[in-house]
């Protein structure tokens, strides 16, 4: 069992450790800035020290009458380096016995001036630190959250099918809020509370070495409290880290789907579900804040007792006369440097506490920074501009996990040619077509532009040849204008007009409030469903693509807006080479070949005429849609 134990504290220490390591480089990547922080609160440590100890002389002078003061000999420097610390106090002496020798009044009024240029200091150097320290952490948050969505940009599209938006959400926001902590946290447990500790403990020794050794022994009591709390407080950040994930994952799905709610009565259902989660996340977040700020409270509670211990021990020796040099104003003086001494101790546990919590977060970082890109772009890639001849599909299969979902797919299309793809749902139409960008890789087999596996294209060139224009228009919270010239960080007016006429939204875009100007809402939600399909399509005409996918951009509208729709896609179509998933026959009879797919196999190919007469497959979707030419 104690072995067990000893494991565990263990792997405790290596965890935090790991943190500190990752913390550290975040944070000195900024090395001006976070020395600057060391040594304002290095300067800080020694202030905060010396406005304690300067208070002796004060003591003396109200305990001693001034025949009573031993006199000091004239400061005297050896030359030597460590000397100067010696020089500086013998000065100190010397000239404060020969104030409280001549007029004690005066010597005081100097005690209370130096003891407030200490305070002076000691709050001006903290204040550096807090100054110099806030640009830090928020720099690495920047940095850390910049990291993260560029990684969450970069992903493929399979991760996100087994990943909740709301999670994803938790770990930029509180994750990377813990990590803002553990910067700070950081910076004390390694460059302030120790370097405290060890002048504050040189201090205590030089004032009484028996009194330090009684307290030596005394204090690693608290150290074993503290660790056990620790682990039980990173098992606690965990699960209330992942229970914030679950809590983004309600809302965000309750906001994405809140017409879907109200249509269906489903309000109270939702709410309830969202309460019960809530509540969970209240409790495991009350459980971690308890046990956080439990281990300082221990702390000062065990830091008291040996406080009154030394109390004891010390009076007892000045009671008993015995000849030790502890008197009165020296043994005071320990006591308040002693009571010092606990809040750097106190300071390391909650930076302990706070880096076991970051542990966890840092953790769920790094759970997505490595996740495997999967699209990897060729160090060699070849940059290219246009295609020339043709795209094919060799012998391509492709699978989610285990399953597959296309299976030995051949095709050729030449350029300038349109290719409708139709099938069952599920068939594989959309995964076939979200192969040729990239979007996901082919397992066996190649997709190729003029003969040029598309792994051996630049992504960027490759997504530039390419526009796509979906079943849902995804749009963007901002002007009618920047979702057009979407991607171009320096978009063209006239060519944003003139992609708006092609795709027939320019009129309806004047009668906006402000015209191209006009902000339209998250998702679009300020327009028709026809007019973010029309923006969609300008989107795409603005990109002026040598390739078109089309999946499925008219089979969600009403049929004004589908016919408007489809004049936009008619023009747009005229010297491209278009792919069209459709379910909407009618849509596609005059395409130059149509591929039916079933199960991700190949079935049935050519013209609409051509399919009809087989009377298979594309056949039965005709009649089923009431299709007969």
């Amino acid at each position: 069992m104690l072995d067990s134990e000893n494991e565990h504290t263990k792997c405790i220490f290596v965890l935090i450790l790991r943190g500190l390591k990752q913390i550290f480089h975040y944070t000195f990547a900024y090395r001006g800035t976070a020395i600057l922080v060391v040594l304002c609160n290095l300067l800080f440590v020694i202030f905060n020290l010396l406005s304690l100890i300067l208070f002796i002389p004060v003591l003396q002078l109200i305990f001693r009458k001034p025949e009573e003061i031993i006199s000091v000999a004239e400061p005297h420097w050896d030359g030597s380096l460590f000397g100067i610390a010696n020089f500086v106090k013998d000065a100190y002496n010397f000239t404060m016995y020969d104030l409280v020798s001549n007029d004690p009044k005066s010597a005081l009024l100097f005690v209370c001036i130096t003891v407030m240029l200490a305070f002076f200091f000691k709050n001006l150097f903290r204040y550096g630190a807090v100054w110099f320290q806030s640009q830090l952490r928020m720099a690495v948050v920047r940095d850390v959250r910049n990291l993260l969505f560029h990684k969450i940009l970069v992903l493929p599209l399979s991760y996100y099918s087994n990943e909740r938006k709301g999670d994803l959400m938790a770990r930029m926001n509180s994750d990377v809020g813990e990590v803002e902590i553990a910067v700070v946290s950081m910076l004390e447990l390694l460059f302030r509370e120790p370097i405290a500790v060890i002048i504050n403990v040189i201090s205590l020794i030089y004032l009484s070495p028996e009194l330090t050794l009684i307290s030596l022994f005394l204090l690693p009591i608290s150290a074993l409290v503290i660790s056990s709390i620790s682990k039980s407080l990173k098992r606690t950040a965990k699960a209330g880290q992942e229970q914030t994930g679950l809590l983004f994952s309600a809302m965000e799905e309750a906001l994405s789907g809140i017409r879907i709610i109200k249509a269906y009565n489903a309000i109270g259902y939702i709410f309830n579900s969202f309460k019960n989660n809530n509540l969970r996340h209240q409790k495991l977040i009350t459980k971690t804040f308890r046990k956080k700020d439990l281990s300082p409270l221990i702390n000062e509670t065990l830091g008291a007792g040996v406080m009154l211990c030394l109390v004891w021990f010390g009076g007892n020796l000045i009671l008993d006369h015995k000849d030790n040099g502890l008197t009165g104003e020296v043994f005071i003086t320990f006591i308040i440097v002693f009571s010092q001494l606990l809040r750097p101790i106190t300071g390391i546990s909650t930076a302990l506490a706070n880096m076991a919590k970051a542990q966890v977060s840092l953790d769920r970082i790094n759970t997505v920074l490595a996740e495997d890109e999967k699209i990897i772009e060729h160090p060699h890639a070849k940059e290219i501009k246009d295609f020339n001849d043709k795209i094919e599909f060799k012998n391509v299969s492709f699978q989610y996990a285990n399953e597959p979902i296309l299976k030995q797919i051949n095709l050729s299309v030449k350029k300038g040619m349109s290719i409708a793809i139709v099938g069952e749902s599920g068939s594989g139409k959309s995964t076939m077509m979200d192969l040729l960008p990239r979007f996901y890789d082919v397992q066996d087999g190649k997709v190729t532009i003029d003969d040029t596996d598309v792994k051996d294209i630049r992504i960027k060139d490759l997504r530039g040849l390419i526009g796509i224009v979906s079943q849902e228009s995804i749009l963007f919270n901002t002007t009618v204008a920047d979702n057009i010239s979407f991607g171009d960080e320096n978009p063209n007016r006239d060519k944003i007009i003139a992609a708006a006429k092609i795709a027939n939204a320019y009129d309806f875009i004047l009668e906006l409030e402000n015209g191209l100007d006009t902000i339209i809402g998250e998702r679009g939600n300020k327009l028709s469903g026809g007019q973010k399909q029309r923006l969609s399509i300008a989107r795409a005409v603005y990109l002026d693509p040598k390739i078109l996918i089309l999946d499925e951009a008219t089979s969600a509208l009403d049929t004004e807006s589908e016919l408007l729709v489809q004049s936009a896609l008619e023009k747009i179509m005229v010297g491209k080479t278009t792919f069209i998933i459709a379910h909407r026959l009618s849509t596609i009879k005059n395409v130059d070949e149509i591929i039916v797919l079933s199960r991700g196999e190949i079935v049935e190919r050519g013209n609409h005429k051509e399919l009809l007469l087989l009377n298979g497959f594309y056949a039965r979707f005709c009649a089923l849609q009431g299709l007969k030419n």
